[in-house]
């Protein structure tokens, strides 16, 4: 797993847009996983950016968001549907049809989700899945406990999700208690995954998800298995990792990398 370690939240959102931004131009057909809440907000507000002020085109770009609650009407204020709309796709050129949100109202759930997947895979899968993480380590809907090897499905959310989320509602009584989820089968399956996360209250999660064993108990810890996760975390988040030097040296050995400075590496003779 490659670790980047960031100043603070806006230095997160530049690094994060960068690596989006890169393969929306080198492939401008790609699929996208998308995720909501406040950690890619900045993120959204740096690609829009991009697309406004560098042209970056999401004509032909296909997007799966990674979760919707049950029960919420796509024009709900705190619909994952309505996130999406107001916080990045009526601000850029993607076509809707191409935007994919899980239906919070399917008639039957285990068809709905079925078909999510096959969407998926009639897609070609996912290029770049973008992840946040919960206090308690969890990626998407995926709660501890959760099969590591799970598929899109109806998830129940536990106690500490919904009095999470209770800020975005009136109440946690507001919050609803199901949600559709990718599973963490279907998030492993993405060719990249891109996790991001902010402030002191992530550091227990970053820390056992990229130093700690992987476990069911901690959804995200299973990136651990995945071939091609880049985690960018600001200072606050990392605070716990043990290995924080480590990482700095690799990224600045990647920056030489990518600027052919590949001799700075190397042995110095006598």
């Amino acid at each position: 797993m490659r670790v980047i370690v960031e100043r603070d939240f806006p230095s997160v959102s530049r690094t994060a847009a960068r690596f989006v931004a890169r393969l929306v131009r080198e492939r401008p057909t790609s699929v996208l996983g998308l995720a909501t809440g406040s950690t890619p907000l900045g993120m959204y507000q740096e690609l829009i950016r991009m697309h406004r002020e560098e042209g970056l085109d999401f004509s032909r770009i296909v997007t799966f968001n990674l979760d919707e609650y049950v029960g919420l009407a796509p024009t709900h204020p705190q619909s994952y549907r309505r996130f999406m709309q107001q916080s990045l796709f009526d601000h850029i050129n993607i076509d809707g049809r191409n935007t994919h949100v899980p239906d919070g109202r399917a008639l039957d759930f285990e068809a709905h989700c079925e078909q999510y997947e096959k969407l998926i895979d009639e897609a070609g899968g996912i290029d770049l899945q973008v992840l946040g993480i919960g206090a308690d380590g969890h990626i998407a809907f995926n709660e501890p406990g959760s099969s590591l090897g799970s598929r899109t499905r109806l998830k129940s959310l536990t106690a500490e999700t919904l009095r999470d989320n209770a800020r975005f509602f009136g109440s946690i009584e507001e919050v609803p208690r199901l949600a559709i989820t990718m599973g963490v089968g279907t998030i492993l399956e993405s060719r990249q995954c891109l996790l991001l996360a902010c402030g002191q209250a992530k550091a227990r999660a970053i820390k056992e998800t990229i130093e700690g064993p992987v476990t069911a108990q901690i959804t995200a810890s299973a990136l651990q298995l995945h071939r091609d996760v880049i985690a960018v975390v600001d200072e606050e988040a990392a605070q716990l990792l043990e290995r924080r030097e480590y990482y700095r040296e690799v990224e600045r050995a990647q920056s030489l990398l990518e600027a052919g400075e590949i001799s700075k590496l190397l042995p110095h003779k006598s």
